[in-house]
């Protein structure tokens, strides 16, 4: 057994962060950007959550998405602060639903809807690269999926390439026929 020599820190006052290390561009493989859910806890809500109560604890914990599950903590759908904005859910109002009861799987964008990337895609490409889909698809965030298993592996998102290369990343949603119909629908004035 090795003898481990304890010393005092007075001496010591730099803290080390994550950035120091970062030898980080556009050219880095995409997986130093992957929050890989075998790491990393990820952030989930239950679809029956009240919207409003999921939009305090998102705002309060500055998360800008989290995974919705169901009861049984199955994978059902992605939520984002923006789906839970004020237009949104006034929209859910004024089809006569009383605002305490309008729940996160209201809300949210179910999976049918969501694109993802292949965690064997991920693993070759760049961060540019993903960021070119993303831009390309108007999506700000994406899911990473191990299609050889049928397992959501983790996220990669936009914001998080700017924060850590310090670099603005501009992604522009594209709507979706529903959007148009629902601004159409109810216009925001």
């Amino acid at each position: 057994m090795q003898q481990i020599t304890l010393f005092h820190v007075d001496n010591v006052s730099h803290l080390v962060q994550p950035e120091e290390f970062g030898g980080l561009d556009m050219d880095s493989p995409a997986t130093e950007f992957f929050t890989d859910f075998k790491k990393h806890r990820p952030l989930i809500i239950e679809g029956g959550t009240p919207a409003l109560d999921a939009a305090m604890l998102m705002r309060r914990s500055h998360a800008r998405m989290k995974l919705v599950t169901d009861v049984k903590g199955e994978f059902i759908g992605t939520l984002t602060i923006d789906d839970l904005s004020d237009v949104n859910l006034m929209v859910k109002v004024a089809n006569g639903e009383r605002l305490k009861d309008v729940t996160v799987s209201e809300m949210m964008c179910p999976k049918r809807d969501i694109l993802a990337m292949d965690i064997h895609e991920i693993e070759d490409a760049t961060i540019g690269d993903v960021i070119e889909t993303l831009q390309r698809s108007g999506q700000s965030h994406c899911l990473v999926v191990d299609k050889s298993r049928d397992h959501i592996r983790g996220l990669i998102a936009a914001s998080e390439v700017e924060r850590r290369l310090h670099v603005p990343i501009r992604i522009e949603k594209i709507p979706t026929f529903i959007d148009i119909f629902n601004n159409v629908r109810h216009p925001v004035m």
